[in-house]
C-alpha cells in the first residue's frame, strides 16, 4: 500500500510486528547515543527521592520544608525505592524508567504505522522519529518526560485505557492537559461515538488535573507547582518557544496538510487539531527554560501516527515531501545539538566528584544550580532560584534573577557558595557576590565545566 492508497489498513501480524521491532531499534539507537543527556532539575527530583528513601520525607533538604521541588507530583515516589543509593542512583533509575516506558510505547506505535501505510513510508516516518533529538534525549534525561511521553503515545489508542493514560499524563504535566483532553475527544469522535459519550474522555482528564491541584494544596499549601512561582515566564517568550519548537522538532510539519485533512483521515484531523491546541498552550504558559523543547516532546509521536493516516488520502508526492522536510529539520537539530547534549551527564558527574573536597564539612551551601550541588553531599542547600525553597520562590525576579538579600544568607547560616564565574554568571550570582556577608568568603576552588565555563567554590575562613 503506497501513500495515497485509500484501501483499508493492513492487519498482517508479521508486518505489524516488524514495524514494532523497527521502531524500538531505531529510537533505541538514538537513545543509546544520547544516554549521557540530563539536566540539573533531574538531580533535584533524585535528591527528593533519596530523602523519601531515608525516611526524611518529601523534602529537598533533610529537615527542611516539605516542597514539591519539581512539577510532576509523585514522580519522586516512583524513584524512592532506588533512592537508597543517593541522588545519582535515583537518577540512573529514572533514566532507565523513561527509556523503557518510551520503547514499550513506541513498539505499539510502530506496529500501528506498518498496518496503516506502505512499508517504505512507515520506515521513513520511523527514521524521522529516530533523528528527533528532543524525543531521544528527554526520554533518557532522568526526568518525568519519558514516562509522560509513553503515556502520551498510549493516549492515541482506543478505549478506557487510553483515557486513563491521558489523565495520568495530564496529572503529571499540567500544561499537557489541553492536548490530552482535545486528542481524546477528537479520537473518540473519530471512532464514531456520540458527542455525549466522547465528552467523558476530556472530563476524566480535567478531573485528574483538578485532583492533583487539590492534592498539592493539601500537601504543599498551594495548588500550582512551586516552579510556577520560581520560574515566571511571559507570553512573548512562550510564543517564541512554541514557534521554534513547532518548526525545529520537524515532526509537527508531518500533519500540515489542510486540503488532505479536509478530504478525510479523521484520526489525522484529531491529531493535528490537538497539536494546534498544545502549541497554543505552550505559548500561553510561557514556554520553558530548558533546552531541546522538553514541553513539546510528549506530543511529537502523535504527528507520526497522523502522517500515516494522512498518507491514505493525500497525494503521494505531498506525503513524501512532508516527510523529507520533517526529517531534514529534525536532522539539522540533531547535528547541531546532540554532540553537546550527550556530554552533559558525564560532565556533571565529574563536577560532582571534583566538588567533594572543596565542599567537605560545609553545612549550608548557597547555589543557583542546586541539582548537582545537592548530589555532592547531604548538606543543606540554599536554592538561589527558589525551585526548592518557598521563600525564595516568591521573591521578585526570574529564577536567575531573584532579589536575594543579605538577611537571607545570614538567616540560613550560609558557609559556602557555589557560583558560575564571570562572564557566564547569572544576575542572582552577581547580586550575591556584592552582598556584605559575602565579603568574608574566599575562593577555595575552581571547577571547570564544558564550553569554557567554570564554577567557583567560596568558603568562609
Amino acid at each position: 500500500m503506497a501513500p495515497g492508497d485509500p484501501a483499508a489498513p493492513s492487519l498482517d501480524p508479521a508486518r505489524s510486528l516488524a514495524g514494532g521491532i523497527g521502531a524500538v531499534a531505531a529510537l533505541g539507537a538514538s537513545m543509546a547515543w544520547l544516554w549521557g543527556f540530563t539536566v540539573d532539575d533531574a538531580l533535584i527530583t533524585a535528591r527528593v527521592a533519596s530523602h523519601l528513601a531515608s525516611g526524611a520525607g518529601y523534602r529537598f533538604n533533610a529537615g527542611g520544608p516539605v516542597v514539591d521541588a519539581v512539577t510532576p507530583l509523585g514522580f519522586a515516589v516512583l524513584l524512592a525505592p532506588f533512592g537508597g543509593q543517593g541522588p545519582l542512583g535515583a537518577l540512573a533509575a529514572a533514566k532507565w524508567l523513561g527509556a523503557g516506558a518510551v520503547l514499550v510505547a513506541v513498539f505499539g506505535l510502530g506496529r500501528r504505522l506498518f498496518s496503516r501505510t506502505s512499508a517504505a513510508y512507515a520506515a521513513a516516518l520511523l527514521l524521522c522519529l529516530a533523528v528527533t533529538a528532543p524525543l531521544a534525549a528527554w526520554s533518557v534525561a532522568g526526568m518525568e518526560t519519558g514516562l509522560v511521553t509513553a503515556l502520551g503515545i498510549a493516549s492515541l489508542g482506543e478505549g478506557a485505557l487510553a483515557d486513563v493514560a491521558a489523565a495520568l499524563a495530564a496529572g503529571l504535566r499540567p500544561e499537557l492537559a489541553p492536548w490530552c483532553a482535545s486528542v481524546r475527544l477528537g479520537l473518540r469522535l473519530a471512532s464514531g461515538v456520540t458527542l455525549k459519550r466522547a465528552a467523558l474522555s476530556p472530563a476524566l482528564v480535567l478531573g485528574a488535573v483538578a485532583l492533583v491541584a487539590a492534592l498539592r494544596a493539601v500537601l504543599f499549601g498551594r495548588a500550582a507547582p512551586l516552579s510556577v512561582f520560581a520560574k515566571p515566564s511571559d507570553l512573548e517568550h512562550g510564543v517564541r518557544y512554541a514557534v521554534f519548537a513547532f518548526v525545529q522538532t520537524g515532526l509537527p510539519l508531518l500533519c500540515v496538510a489542510p486540503f488532505s485533512l479536509r478530504r478525510g483521515a479523521p484520526i489525522a484531523r484529531a491529531v493535528a487539531l490537538a497539536g494546534v491546541v498544545h502549541f497554543a498552550a505552550l505559548a500561553a504558559v510561557g514556554g520553558d527554560w530548558m533546552s531541546l523543547y522538553r514541553l513539546a516532546v510528549p506530543v511529537l509521536p502523535s504527528f507520526v501516527l497522523g502522517a500515516a493516516e494522512l498518507s491514505r488520502v493525500a497525494p503521494p508526492w505531498a506525503s513524501w515531501l512532508r516527510a523529507a522536510l520533517a526529517g531534514a529539520l529534525s536532522l539539522h537539530l540533531w547535528l547541531a545539538l546532540s554532540g553537546a547534549a550527550r556530554g552533559v551527564g558525564p560532565d556533571r558527574e565529574r563536577l560532582i566528584e571534583s566538588a567533594k573536597a572543596p565542599l567537605a564539612g560545609a553545612r549550608s551551601v548557597a547555589a543557583l544550580d542546586v541539582g548537582w550541588v545537592g548530589a555532592v553531599a547531604d548538606f543543606k542547600v540554599i536554592d538561589l532560584a527558589g525551585v526548592t525553597d518557598p521563600r525564595v520562590a516568591l521573591l521578585p525576579g526570574g529564577h536567575t534573577s531573584k532579589r536575594i538579600d543579605d538577611a537571607l544568607l545570614r538567616s540560613r547560616d550560609v558557609d559556602a557558595l557555589v557560583l558560575l564565574a564571570p562572564p557566564h554568571d547569572r544576575e542572582v550570582e552577581r547580586r550575591v557576590r556584592l552582598l556584605p556577608s559575602a565579603e568574608s568568603f574566599r575562593v577555595v576552588a575552581e571547577l571547570p565545566l564544558a564550553g569554557g565555563q567554570r564554577y567557583v567554590v567560596l568558603r568562609k575562613p
